[in-house]
């Protein structure tokens, strides 16, 4: 039930967002973009630690671009309203096994991990560079953005119910709300009238803590089952790839400016080559010469 009112919240900001801009003068160069999706998230734990990818995370979206009405301008710029589920996945404890002997001898291990699922509010600044195909109904881009956060909630869980899960409490000492990093990805979009239906990727790097490293929090002596570490890592960034659906509308029954521009020919490509005239001119050069 927290899941979805987080999500009932997040849709309400973004309905409250695509209204304001609805409500302004309509433009070529205005598109809105509801996006939704599922992917895998990681964490990039230093000292290392024994993990793996968290699949099975959502992300649900709106987004904004503006398209330049400049014709030799590819590309648009815009800000993107996103709810992800992100999280990872930390190996906390493990058997293990020997097997060989002498010197093939080695350790095979066992582990049991903890789970960290936590729900955030992204919002990435997002330049997307597009090219048009199929006479304008095939647009296939790739995406940069600088990305802000905010985490929401999270809950946490044991394998196998080994030890006992719940929600996870937020510390001021320990834990980091905000957070930010980089994103990129590539998608593409089929263009029906107004209307565009596509498929995009997109990974996002982040480079802000979880949580906040052991000089600042050192130990988990005074904490419970929320946290499985020791000591506190001293990074703890998260990784999410995510695969959306997207779906959009223009705002311009007409196209974009760009469609209907097209590039001046280049002085060069206007001249033209007569075979007859030069060869022509190259005998006469040569029957004055002879004569002479």
């Amino acid at each position: 039930m927290r899941k979805f009112g987080n999500i009932h919240l997040v849709l309400v900001l973004m309905i409250t967002i695509a209204a304001t801009l609805c409500s302004e003068r309509a433009t070529a160069q205005h598109t809105i973009t509801l996006t939704g999706g599922s992917g895998a998230s990681y964490a990039r734990f230093y000292p290392a630690e024994e993990t793996k990818w968290y699949w099975g995370t959502e992300s649900y979206g709106v987004s904004w671009r503006y398209y330049s009405d400049k014709p030799r301008f590819v590309g648009a710029v815009g800000i993107d309203l996103e709810y992800l589920e992100r999280g990872f996945m930390y190996g906390y404890y493990y058997t293990s096994q020997w097997v060989g002997e002498g010197e093939d001898l080695r350790e095979i291990r066992t582990y049991q991990y903890y789970t960290r699922h936590v729900n955030s509010l992204m919002l990435p600044l997002v330049w997307q560079p597009h090219f048009y195909f199929a006479k304008n109904r095939v647009r296939v881009f790739v995406e940069a953005a600088l990305v802000l956060s905010f985490n929401l909630s999270s809950h946490y869980s044991y394998e196998n119910d080994r030890l006992p899960g719940g929600k996870y409490e937020w510390k001021i000492p320990r834990d980091n709300r905000f957070g930010y990093g980089l994103s990129g990805g590539a998608g593409f979009a089929l263009l029906f009238g107004q209307v565009e239906v596509g498929f995009k990727a997109k990974y996002n790097f982040g480079y802000s803590d979880l949580m906040k490293n052991r000089n600042k929090y050192y130990s988990n002596s005074t904490d419970g089952y929320e946290n499985p570490f020791d000591y506190t890592p001293l990074r703890s960034p998260i990784d999410n790839l995510t695969f959306s659906l997207t779906v959009g509308w223009r705002f311009n029954k007409r196209g974009f400016n760009e469609w209907f521009v097209a590039r001046p020919k280049r002085e060069k490509a206007l001249k033209t080559f007569n075979f007859s005239e030069q060869t022509g001119a190259n005998r006469g050069s040569q029957s004055s010469s002879q004569r002479r």
